[in-house]
């Protein structure tokens, strides 16, 4: 798919594009799960953000990497001259383009499902999911199909693509930095000391989108330690900030309109993390990552899988 940076607002013909992205990218981290278990709930909350990032929002070239994952190379190194970084997957580093960031890396599926539908990876791209010798890794790494660098603990990666982007500034480049947050990573103190330091100085060539699903590995982030009002908080902390409904394609484009001179530009978006898959209501609250109890239990999932695959 065709990124229309350039375009932004001028035809809502994207949006019927991206909402298809969406719809696919969902139906296939589900099509894996119910085989092996995984993710399922950060792709029903974050399908349209990731399809407005890849079908319209970033400025990528094309793909440099091998359509086919490749096998894993090592570590870079000196003398690991075989090494490769799954940027490669979002273009070239040019002066001009975009750069992406997925900091919250169990987010990895979902980006790979999106890869898929944009074109920028094999159909085929999950069937080395999480296997010995892959890229293609559950927890994604700067490797990975993708991904530019290792996200480390939650709420570092920010911190370095906020160092891109302050190297990016000062080189004239006109491309911008993209970075994907979850709403537990604004739990960590790093993640609100990178923000303090864009804005102090004044690194605007970045934007950030926060997944707002209400979700953690320990359950609902509200009574692990609620962070909200979120907006509120980026603002006070020296960022540009608006809430949208982050299933709402056009209010995620027209907020990440919003002018941002002198700052980072954050867009909470609030999401479900059931969206597109009601079956998931009744594991509320646990629904972090999905397995299985028994083959009775999976085959409602594959019921659900190809209904989803007749109706779209």
């Amino acid at each position: 798919m065709t990124n229309k940076t350039e375009s932004m607002g001028s035809n809502l013909g994207w949006i019927n594009e991206c909402q298809t992205m969406a719809n696919a990218i969902r139906r296939r981290v589900l099509g894996h799960t119910v085989e092996h278990g995984g993710y399922l709930t950060q792709a029903c909350s974050s399908a349209e953000i990731f399809a407005f990032l890849y079908g319209h929002g970033m400025k990528l070239g094309p793909s440099l990497g091998p359509i086919k994952p490749p096998p894993f190379t090592g570590a870079p190194s000196a003398k690991n001259h075989q090494h490769v970084t799954g940027a490669l997957y979002n273009g070239a580093k040019t002066k001009e383009n975009d750069r992406f960031f997925l900091s919250p890396t169990h987010y990895a599926m979902t980006l790979y499902a999106t890869l898929i539908e944009a074109g920028r990876l094999d159909a085929h791209g999950l069937d080395e999911f999480n296997a010995d010798g892959s890229t293609v890794e559950m927890i994604g790494g700067e490797h990975s199909p993708g991904h530019e660098t290792n996200g480390g603990s939650f709420g570092q990666t920010i911190s370095q693509a906020a160092g891109v982007a302050w190297a990016r500034k000062r080189k004239g480049d006109t491309g911008t930095v993209w970075i994907f947050l979850s709403d537990g990573e604004c739990q960590e103190g790093q993640t609100w000391e990178a923000i303090m330091a864009m804005a102090f100085h004044k690194i605007d060539n970045v934007k950030i989108v926060v997944d707002v699903n209400g979700q953690q590995v320990d359950g609902r982030c509200e009574d692990v330690m609620m962070v909200d009002p979120l907006d509120a908080k980026f603002r006070a902390f020296g960022a540009e900030a608006v809430r949208v409904n982050g299933h709402d394609l056009q209010a995620i484009e027209e907020a990440f309109r919003t002018p941002h001179v002198g700052k980072p530009l954050v867009v909470v978006a609030d999401t479900s993390p059931i969206r597109g898959i009601d079956l998931l209501q009744e594991r509320w609250p646990n629904l972090h990552y999905v397995r299985f109890k028994n083959e009775a239990d999976r085959e409602r999932y594959r019921a659900k899988y190809q209904e989803l695959m007749t109706n779209g």
